[in-house]
């Protein structure tokens, strides 16, 4: 178990592959934590670096009050990234954790050699949406929202797994304070002007069936940048590197290559 002091809160990050490997740094999405990418790391090739860390108030990464906002989950990322001295990441963001690959990409130019976004847009919803479920994770708790939530995180196959109890218990057992916090910070963002600006290699990955970023909406962040394309992943939800790791890794694992990185 690893943890280090970045931008005010204690982080907990954590390593595999080849410590001496071209760094790949993950970034969960809201309700999980860096458990997310677990299936997905053994698909991908061999002799990279790969760093997970949990988003503030998640896992066992500090939970300051909420709210917070992107800007300052942006610099725990690049916080990271600079304590431990990471060359030329790609950076691989699934929903909030794409928004903060958005941010950081846009606030250090040439900090990094590859962006992934993943089932995320420029802007996720409108704030009165962000309100309304803030204000009733204040009344009945995380496991009041959680069957919704597990509806637009998967598609119905997965929903009828045996998989999906320890999903939504991830999901119910988030600090709600960090849950809150973390909803307030994408209530407050459009980064549409920023991304629409990047000038790095980007990949968007999508679900068919992801009712919390639908594929179309995805696209239309992706097409703000030039160069940039989307892969969709069939039979998938918002949590595509949960149900679909092979394809997922397929789909990376290409782009890494692509872009001299793997």
């Amino acid at each position: 178990m690893q943890v280090l002091e970045a931008n005010g809160i204690a982080l907990h990050w954590r390593e595999d592959g080849d410590p001496a490997g071209r760094p790949v740094v993950f970034a969960n999405s809201l309700g999980t934590d860096l458990r997310l990418w677990d299936a997905l790391l053994p698909l991908l090739p061999e002799g990279l670096r790969f760093i997970r860390f949990d988003l503030r108030g998640h896992g066992l990464s500090g939970c300051p009050e909420a709210p917070y906002d992107m800007e300052t989950l942006v610099s725990d990322a690049e916080a990271l990234i600079d304590a431990l001295a990471l060359e030329a990441p790609v950076f691989v963001g699934l929903s909030i954790g794409g928004m903060i690959g958005q941010g950081l990409a846009a606030r250090r130019p040439g900090l990094l050699s590859g962006l992934v976004l993943s089932n995320t847009a420029a802007k996720m919803g409108e704030a009165g949406m962000w309100q309304t479920r803030m204000q009733a994770i204040r009344d009945g708790g995380l496991a009041s929202i959680a069957d919704a939530v597990m509806e637009r995180w998967f598609a119905p196959a997965f929903r009828a797994s045996d998989e999906l109890p320890a999903w939504r218990n991830m999901m119910i057992r988030t600090p709600q304070e960090g849950y809150l916090g973390c909803c307030a910070a994408i209530a407050g963002t459009d980064l549409a002007a920023s991304t629409a600006g990047l000038d790095l290699p980007v990949l968007g990955i999508a679900g068919a069936e992801d009712g919390a970023s639908p594929p179309e909406l995805v696209k239309a962040t992706i097409d703000l940048i030039a160069g940039a394309r989307l892969e969709v992943i069939e039979a998938a939800g918002h949590l595509p590197c949960v149900e679909k790791p092979d394809v997922y890794a397929t789909f990376l694992t290409k782009f890494l290559k692509e872009i001299g990185h793997a």
